[in-house]
């Protein structure tokens, strides 16, 4: 019962760091627009970029992540002798994700989840989130589409980590079912990005803020 009550609070907990929404509370700190104002209107570390301030962006983008990483290393770390295992890894993962998508203190208006995302998969293994992260790195590189290298990592991240199971890291299906979720809300939360993709109007990389 300890361990049920304990893998619910730390589960709340993550939801609750995930609702912290970096992108607006970086923006505010350093005299910015909001970035729900203008680009595509999602407050994330891409949309940060259109303001033209790269420092920004970068802050909003390892703190996004740190997010993700954060309740996964702890219960990885530290929870074992209280009963919290790869369940609850998986649980607090997916809880950060969600209040990153959903964030009670911003109205539920949050990002697409890629760089909390990231975050995540870095907790459960470094090797599995470098592998998800090179993948973003060189379809961006080719296309110059954030967008299109997030749906692509997304993708491959679930066969990643079936892919290295028993070799790269120890598998547990209730980890692999939180990342396999994980993608399926990333790619949903990017449908308006796939239609900008298919006519061609979808916004570069670097590009700046109209």
């Amino acid at each position: 019962m300890n361990s049920i009550l304990l893998t619910l609070a730390a589960t709340v907990a993550a939801y609750l760091l995930g609702s912290l929404s970096f992108a607006v509370i970086v923006s505010r700190l350093m005299g910015l627009n909001d970035p729900r104002t203008y680009g595509s209107k999602n407050p994330g570390a891409t949309n940060v970029l259109r303001s033209g301030n790269k420092a920004a962006a970068v802050v909003t983008l390892l703190f996004d992540a740190l997010k993700g990483w954060l309740p996964v290393v702890l219960a990885r770390w530290y929870g074992q002798p209280y009963g919290l295992e790869e369940g609850t890894m998986a649980l607090v993962g997916l809880a950060a994700f969600v209040g990153h998508l959903w964030p009670v203190f911003f109205r539920f208006q949050g990002g697409k989840g890629v760089a909390t995302a990231a975050g995540v998969l870095l907790g459960i293994s470094v090797w599995l989130g470098l592998a998800t992260l090179a993948t973003w790195v060189i379809i961006a590189a080719f296309f110059r589409y954030s967008s299109l290298a997030s749906l692509v990592a997304a993708v491959f991240a679930p066969f990643f980590y079936v892919l290295g199971a028993g070799m790269a890291w120890y598998s547990d299906a209730r980890v692999g079912l939180a990342i396999a979720v994980m993608s399926g809300l990333l790619a949903w939360r990017h449908k308006d990005n796939i239609g900008r993709l298919i006519k061609g109007t979808e916004s570069r990389l670097g590009a700046k803020k109209k």
